[in-house]
Formats: C-alpha cells, sequence, structure tokens
C-alpha cells in the first residue's frame, strides 16, 4: 500500500473491530493498517493474473489486513522479559488459503502447463 492510498475507510473497519470511538489513534492506526497490508502481500506474493482484483480474493485480503492491523494496535506493548512468538491465526489461515488460490490464478496463465492428452509423434 503506497502512502498515497486513502486507508481511511480501512482504518473505520479496524476501529469497529477495536470497538473505538473518536479519532484519537487514527495515525496510528493508519500505520498499522500500511504495515498489514504490506505484510499480507508479501506474504501472499506478487499478483498473477488479475489475483488481486478477484472479488473474493480482495474481500479475505481486506479481513486479513483488518485483522493484523488489529492485532499490531492490541500488542503494542511488550510487557515481558522473554521473547515470545504470537500467533494470529485469522490472518495465517486467510494467507494459506490464499496463497492456494494465487496458485490456481498462476496455473491459469502458465502456456506450458501439461495436459493428459498423449503426446504426438512427429513421424
Amino acid at each position: 500500500m503506497d502512502d498515497s492510498l486513502d486507508v481511511s475507510s480501512t482504518v473505520e473497519r479496524v476501529k469497529d473491530v477495536l470497538y473505538l470511538d473518536g479519532n484519537d489513534d487514527d495515525v496510528l492506526l493508519s500505520s498499522y493498517v500500511r504495515a498489514a497490508f504490506s505484510f499480507v502481500h508479501n506474504a501472499i506474493g506478487e499478483d498473477v493474473n488479475g489475483f488481486y482484483e478477484d472479488t473474493n480474493v480482495d474481500s479475505l485480503v481486506m479481513m486479513a489486513t483488518v485483522s493484523l492491523a488489529a492485532t499490531y494496535f492490541q500488542n503494542r506493548l511488550s510487557l515481558s522479559d522473554t521473547q515470545t512468538f504470537p500467533i494470529d491465526l485469522t490472518v495465517n489461515s486467510i494467507i494459506g488459503q490464499l496463497r492456494g488460490i494465487r496458485n490456481t490464478f498462476e496455473e491459469k496463465g502458465d502456456s506450458n502447463e501439461a495436459t493428459d492428452k498423449p503426446a504426438q509423434s512427429s513421424n
């Protein structure tokens, strides 16, 4: 997500998830939305054959972005001496599904894809 993109509607969705009122945290939430969007896109991969324009994909990317941005907001402070590795099951499951869907999009454009047809002899 580039800095010029408007993330205000996504910030509003994150605020709804977090039950936040007011605009005091909008700047912070905007940065979390941008970071989450980048994370999700990097975890899935580059666009192939219009993958990110598909409406089903777009809604899953949005849900993963909102969930991860909310997680970033909720876990801003570390209160422990030991390092922990939180697992966001929502984001992980959505990213796994999106990777599978992306593979099918990638296969759509693969002109060298193997077929079930027998090889032709050139006699």
